[in-house]
């Protein structure tokens, strides 16, 4: 059985304190920003190589494919260990409203855990573009990795700024959901089956992933198919749905639903005893 809400809270909200002290070395938490940028980078090469086949066939089970291999993402962030922002913004969420932690704090923790999100993920870009991966076709065919990538950007593009937004709400609810039922989970193998779930299903109905568009618009713009205005445009837009999605919609949520109950009793009724002496 999952452990009760209240632990799950209490839980989160020590991990908030720990990433808050973590946080005042500012190097070691980029590096570990850095890796969970680039594991998050690591689940998009791969769904881009196993499904884009699927998808240059048209076949009906290229979009459950690719929602079936993106748990790999939240796999080595909570397996191997490293810092993403979005699950970041449900933690210490939770912290600020226990009051375990500071205003500050959450700043610093996000803006660190952003950045160095941002600078994994470009590198792994980087290093992915350099070494053809995406571009690999047999002589003769097209690269069915780089056009899903390509296809994959123009969606993202001809999507409305609130589009992106509801998206990117909907994406970090289920982003964190996916470690809030891990951390509620007693097992391992529990751990991963949630974790799995949780990407499945964003991924599965199409959301937006402010991380995961970073290392999608760094390919895009090592390959002429993204611009940096491209880039910046969906970050203005996905970053707050996701902050909202993580932040209220699961971290505010469950604060809320563990807050201990105020129970008002009635007014004990005088003894007899005391009933005589009142009346003396």
């Amino acid at each position: 059985m999952p452990s009760p809400v209240a632990f799950a809270v209490d839980a989160q909200t020590d991990l908030a304190a720990d990433k808050a002290a973590q946080s005042h070395s500012y190097g070691r938490y980029l590096v570990s920003s850095g890796l969970g940028g680039a594991y998050v980078g690591f689940a998009v090469i791969l769904l881009l190589s196993v499904s884009a086949p699927l998808v240059a066939a048209s076949h009906p089970a290229a979009k459950l494919v690719q929602a079936g291999v993106f748990g790999l993402a939240l796999t080595l962030v909570v397996f191997a260990g490293a810092e993403l922002f979005t699950s970041n913004v449900m933690a210490m969420t939770q912290g600020l409203l226990r009051r375990r932690i500071t205003l500050a704090d959450v700043l610093r923790v996000l803006g660190l855990s952003l950045v160095g999100n941002l600078l994994g993920a470009l590198l792994l870009a980087a290093i992915v573009h350099g070494g053809g991966t995406l571009a690999a076709a047999k002589p003769g065919t097209p690269a069915a990795g780089l056009a899903l990538l390509k296809s994959s950007i123009v969606a993202k593009n001809d999507a409305s700024g609130g589009q992106l937004f509801a998206r990117a709400v909907l994406c970090n609810m289920l982003v964190c959901l996916a470690m809030w039922m891990a951390a509620r989970a007693n097992t391992d193998g529990a751990k991963l089956a949630v974790l799995w779930w949780g990407l499945l299903g964003f991924v599965g109905a199409g959301f937006e992933h402010s991380i995961a568009n970073m290392t999608l618009f760094g390919l895009g713009m090592l390959n002429g198919s993204a611009t940096a205005a491209d880039f910046a445009r969906n970050l203005a837009w996905t970053i707050p749905g996701n902050m909202v999605g993580g932040g209220v919609l699961v971290g505010i949520a469950y604060w809320y639903v563990a807050r201990p109950r105020v129970i008002t009793l009635p007014e004990a009724m005088p003894t007899d005893a005391e009933k005589a002496t009142i009346s003396v």
